[in-house]
């Protein structure tokens, strides 16, 4: 039997705190993507590298509309929810992939992926 799947919404943080906020099925891959600007548009233009909220659903339909409500708000509200569960903006991913050479078939970035 396979294990139950979950979605997450995260958000992503750059250096100068610049938001993005998403959802996918798949938060160490879609992370990973992230901090290695894979994906070309807003995210990897402002370098959002930094995961810095993420919260589990355990169906598409509730992630879509709670990454739709928070797409909505006000940056404000976005930036208090992010100070609640992490005041001081740590990259919540930061050591998911310290110990593996490759993730997902793609290289690991050196030692620039942390500095930003």
């Amino acid at each position: 039997m396979r294990g139950e799947r979950s979605y997450s919404v995260y958000t992503m943080a750059s250096k100068l705190r610049r938001l993005y906020t998403g959802m996918t099925g798949d938060l160490h891959k879609r992370a990973f993507e992230h901090k290695q600007d894979l994906v070309p548009g807003f995210s990897s233009r402002y370098r959002m590298h930094w995961l810095v909220h993420y919260e589990k659903y355990p169906n598409v339909w509730s992630a879509i509309d709670r990454e739709k409500e928070i797409k909505g708000w006000r940056r404000s509200k976005k930036v208090a929810l992010i100070k609640s569960e992490n005041p001081t903006w740590v990259d919540l991913a930061e050591h998911w992939y310290d110990d593996v050479p490759t993730f997902f078939g793609l290289r690991k970035a050196g030692p620039s992926l942390r500095s930003g």
